[in-house]
């Protein structure tokens, strides 16, 4: 009698895991949010390159990237996009900034970085905005440090890649930006 219970039981588990459908792994657009003048991209693409990408977006808001991620925290020197990237698949939200944003800005990334484990901060030259906050398939350009949809970029976004819970630590902490004469992104056109 007892084995026939073990063997009910086992047909039972067995037929709730075959049942189970698998979570798919998203690697498109996130959904749309109540922030102002957010952009939505369609991300066709995570593969792994040793490569440079030229990206659709500046800075870029996810695609092929570097195998190593970047850690998240703050920068004071560039970081490569590719690296940046795959840090957003892990969930990370990429807050760049041009390199001339006042101190008083500066400091309160700093203490944005410092209370998040999924936020890496870095000044990107040539921004098309003083601020610009990014996600895996979003972003939105911003006045500067104080923009309150900051704040709500990063509750929004932060811990939602395609692989969520995936660590912003133990990859890498390279500065170096991409060498001259890299490909230079261009606007992609947004989904949303």
């Amino acid at each position: 009698m007892r084995l026939i219970a073990v063997i009910v039981l086992i047909g039972v588990l067995g037929f709730a895991v075959v049942v189970r459908p698998a979570p798919a792994q998203d690697t498109g657009t996130p959904e749309a949010g109540t922030i102002a003048d957010l952009e939505l991209f369609e991300v066709a693409s995570n593969d792994h390159t040793e490569g440079t990408v030229a990206y659709d977006q500046n800075p870029p808001a996810g695609g092929p990237h570097n195998p190593v991620w970047q850690n998240c925290g703050f920068y004071d020197e560039p970081v490569r996009n590719e690296h940046a990237v795959h840090s957003q698949e892990h969930g990370a939200v990429w807050v760049t900034y041009r390199p001339d944003l006042p101190e008083g800005e500066l400091a309160r990334l700093r203490r944005l970085a410092d209370r998040s484990d999924y936020l890496q901060v870095s000044p990107y030259p040539e921004l098309p905005a003083p601020v610009v906050v990014s996600a895996w398939g979003a972003r939105v350009e911003l006045d500067g440090a104080n923009d309150p949809r900051l704040r709500q970029f990063v509750r929004q976004f932060a811990e939602q890649g395609p692989e969520p819970g995936a660590p912003c630590t133990g990859g890498t902490d390279e500065t170096a930006p991409p060498a001259a004469g890299t490909p230079v992104a261009t606007p992609a056109t947004p989904t949303a």
